[in-house]
């Protein structure tokens, strides 16, 4: 039996579905989910596996993610989606698009690109390690642990969102954090070198993120003839979050095009 991603459904419209970045979930995406779906789309938030509240698997690669969403599709009825997704969700993304090309008429990526990442996550996988959940009192708690490997409140703050209590009432995090810290070469893995895709795509980088460079256009353009990549001002890796009105309007103008 195949198991079925975790979401969140908002408004009516044309389907758009949404996809978080590593150790993200699909909250990450609500504020901006409602305002989709208050401008004629049935917006989708979606936890990725090993994320929220969706199903934990030691399975994780970008072609069983993007199976993942093949799968969800198909237990909605949508034949054919617009899709955004955030650095891990938009590898996912893009490998959905390359290999299903047939299910996206328009594809959003924020701030990733088609091109392999070293690991680079290990301080953030370290410190979540290192929190003692077994005698966690509260998330300040956790937090005050967290602290000694990460310094950035923001990020921790991204984080322990993440703290949840199970069925016997004690704090806990809801991602899969021994598979996803066993994974990190595959999270920074590139989709299928031969793979594209030639439907409209939209990259939107941050100014002030190094994910994506004026180096990467040729590798985009590769796998994306018909990309276009535009810049949000005043925002780094999380410039959904960190300029969400510009990134709103550029989004939805590209989306409206479809």
């Amino acid at each position: 039996m195949k198991q079925i991603l975790h979401s969140v459904i908002l408004g009516e419209g044309k389907p758009l579905c949404i996809l978080h970045g590593f150790l993200g979930m699909l909250d990450n995406w609500k504020t901006l989910g409602t305002l989709y779906a208050e401008n004629g789309f049935c917006v989708h938030l979606i936890d990725q596996r090993n994320h929220g509240k969706s199903f934990h698997s030691p399975d994780f690669n970008y072609d069983i993610l993007a199976d993942d969403l093949l799968n969800y599709l198909d237990e909605h009825h949508i034949p054919s989606t617009a899709l955004i997704g955030h650095s891990m969700g938009g590898k996912t993304a893009m490998q959905f698009a390359c290999t299903y090309p047939e299910r996206v008429n328009r594809l959003l990526i924020a701030d990733i690109a088609p091109k392999y990442y070293p690991p680079h996550h290990q301080d953030i996988i370290n410190g979540l390690n290192a929190i003692d959940t077994t005698n966690l009192k509260s998330r300040n708690d956790a937090d005050q642990q967290l602290k000694k490997y990460i310094s950035n409140p923001g990020i921790r703050q991204f984080l322990l969102k993440n703290l949840d209590r199970d069925e016997n009432k004690k704090l806990c995090f809801k991602f899969n954090l021994e598979v996803l810290s066993e994974k990190m070469e595959e999270i920074g893995d590139n989709i299928n070198s031969t793979d594209s895709y030639d439907g409209p795509t939209l990259f939107l980088r941050g100014d002030k993120s190094e994910y994506v460079t004026k180096n990467d256009a040729e590798i985009i353009h590769r796998h994306f003839p018909n990309a276009t990549v535009e810049t949000i001002d005043n925002a780094g890796h999380w410039l959904h979050a960190e300029n969400p009105d510009q990134f709103f309007k550029k989004s939805l103008t590209f989306l409206n095009q479809g």
